[in-house]
């Protein structure tokens, strides 16, 4: 089968769209037949070695996390699934997976579900780590209400996109950080105030908020302390928010490691099929133009998510 695979960190020039063995479905795992991956940072991240420290890839090592496809065998102790069934979730190499940039991939049954069944395998694709993202800081960590206001930075990216539509959905007020020519597109989306992060600065703009979901990190994340009220939550997709600054401000505050599980996968297919939230895809690149999609992830700021097309 073909996969994109790397032999060392670097550039997008170490990745190489290789002929390789198919894997096989291990105690508790499904074998997919792929037919679209996403690209997430955390990719290219984990490509460039800028988390070699922490996770060590073994290389070759075959990229890519987020996948939608159709199960072509399980193994013998799987019951949720049976040959046939469209699913979608994470099969990255560092929680067991075989990796999802590949014509086949091997999947924990703990991080697939069966995929929304008004979208298509693109589209679901897009969503397993934006969406569970957003489920698990809006639902599971600030336990978002109706009424309630959060400022959402980096709107216009794959989590904060789905941020918005679904903190909409729950009936918040949301404010959302983005460039000037990403206005139009997150107030589509649903976003109630628009703030141009390069010429405003929120903090003069925003006070007694009850929430933040922090997608951009470093100062912006200091700085995001200051538009919430006491007892407030902030959450961070870039580490843990400042322990100092929570306390002096009194609020909460809590970096988040997303988990891709049914769970969650679950409930994102339901708010997907309910029309609650839409995939959002920038673009779509064949495999073999891998190299090209990632430069595209990296340079270009894409709004939503850039795909992989794996099976035509």
């Amino acid at each position: 089968m073909k996969a994109v695979q790397i032999n060392s960190y670097g550039g997008s020039e170490v990745l190489e769209l290789k002929n390789i063995s198919q894997p096989h479905a291990s105690k508790g795992q499904v074998l997919v037949e792929v037919h679209a991956a996403s690209i997430n940072p955390f990719d290219w991240k984990i490509r460039a070695g800028y988390l070699k420290e922490m996770m060590p890839l073994h290389f070759p090592a075959t990229l890519g996390g987020d996948f939608a496809g159709v199960v072509v065998k399980i193994s013998e102790d799987v019951s949720d699934f049976k040959v046939g069934d469209e699913v979608y979730g994470s099969a990255i190499v560092l929680n067991g997976g075989s990796g999802t940039f590949a014509e086949f991939a091997a999947a924990n049954t703990g991080n697939t579900a069966h995929k929304p069944k008004t979208v298509n395998f693109e589209q679901a694709a897009a969503l397993p780590l934006v969406g569970a993202s957003a489920i698990q800081a809006l639902e599971v960590y600030i336990k978002l209400q109706k009424g309630q206001k959060i400022l959402i930075h980096g709107g216009a990216g794959g989590i904060g996109g789905v941020a918005i539509q679904l903190a909409k959905s729950i009936g918040a007020y949301v404010v959302t950080t983005v460039s000037q020519d990403d206005k139009e597109y997150v107030r589509k989306l649903g976003a109630d105030e628009v703030i141009d992060y390069k010429n405003e600065k929120f903090e003069e703009k925003l006070k007694d908020l009850d929430a933040v979901f922090d997608n951009v990190g470093g100062e912006t994340t200091d700085r995001s302390f200051l538009v919430l009220k006491k007892g407030g939550v902030i959450v961070s997709m870039l580490g843990q928010p400042n322990p100092q600054l929570a306390q002096q401000h009194g609020v909460i505050g809590i970096g988040q490691g997303t988990e891709i599980n049914t769970k969650s996968l679950k409930r994102l297919a339901e708010l997907v099929d309910r029309g609650k939230i839409k995939a959002q895809v920038d673009k779509v690149f064949p495999l073999d133009r891998v190299r090209e999609a990632f430069e595209y992830q990296e340079k270009d700021s894409p709004r939503g998510k850039v795909v992989l097309k794996v099976k035509s």
